[in-house]
């Protein structure tokens, strides 16, 4: 195992006891608004503490990104980690169990290093480029899903102002005319690596951040799915949305999605 990814799950781990720590407790806990449907709590800050020690412990000259901290050491460092310390904090403050902790290293702009673990089931996603994605020391792979009327797919709803709901609405109702299903969970990472895994055949988000994605798409890649843009192009960590699938899904997503998006830009 890489070295860098061990630290990574070491990170992983810390903040997974600090959230199940609290499990029982929630409504003891200070929970904040950050906005309509988006809550910070006690917990996210304990579990990126956590992270970031263990981070900064092992590697000074790393530079950090995480939800609720921002950026933490040198912007132009060769090494960057983006942190989501729990991916579903909603669902953790009503008790679903449903989320995890996000961990993603970037090393000279490319996604290096990636894991995603869910703190309930102890499920833990890992990957290294080139070194292929893994579900609890086994190899995962994408799922042989080859139409979309078959596939299961996940998205995550808009929640934020300013976010298009009208296009949301019109991409849920193509999908969930054409596909054999919907699922809307509320764990962007989880989601992805549901998909790296095979437990779903292809995922549409919406509206998400660096530290939602980073490492989850490093699972899709290496277990040998695709993620694109709505436009079909590489600019889904700047745009926030993305369509991650089985390759030939993937194809059946885009040609989907192509003409909705030209209409809304029309």
């Amino acid at each position: 195992m890489h070295p860098m990814l061990n630290i990574g799950i070491r990170a992983a781990r810390a903040a997974g006891n600090a959230i199940t720590r609290n499990m029982d407790r929630v409504d003891t806990l200070q929970i904040d608004r950050k906005g309509r449907n988006d809550y910070v709590s006690d917990v996210d800050r304990a579990a990126e503490s956590e992270i970031v020690n263990v981070l900064q412990k092992a590697y000074k000259d790393h530079a950090i990104l995480a939800e609720e901290s921002g950026l933490i050491g040198n912007k132009d460092a060769e090494y960057r980690w983006i942190v989501d310390p729990l991916d579903g904090t909603t669902n953790f403050i009503h008790g679903y169990p449903y989320f995890s902790v996000s961990i993603a290293l970037m090393h000279k702009q490319r996604i290096d290093q990636a894991v995603v673990y869910n703190p309930v089931s102890q499920d833990l996603f890992t990957a290294s480029r080139g070194d292929g994605a893994w579900l609890n020391n086994k190899r995962i792979r994408v799922s042989k899903t080859n139409h979309l009327e078959a596939a299961l797919l996940g998205t995550g709803f808009p929640y934020r102002p300013g976010q298009d709901l009208d296009f949301y609405q019109r991409t849920m109702r193509h999908y969930t005319e054409k596909s054999g299903g919907i699922r809307r969970a509320g764990s962007a990472a989880l989601d992805l690596a549901a998909v790296a895994a095979g437990r779903l055949d292809g995922v549409w988000l919406y509206g998400l951040n660096a530290w939602d994605v980073a490492a989850g798409a490093l699972l899709v890649r290496e277990a040998g799915g695709l993620i694109n843009d709505f436009d079909g192009k590489d600019n889904w960590m700047e745009s926030g949305e993305l369509i991650a699938a089985t390759p030939k899904i993937q194809h059946q997503m885009l040609e989907t999605m192509k003409p909705l998006v030209k209409a809304r830009k029309a």
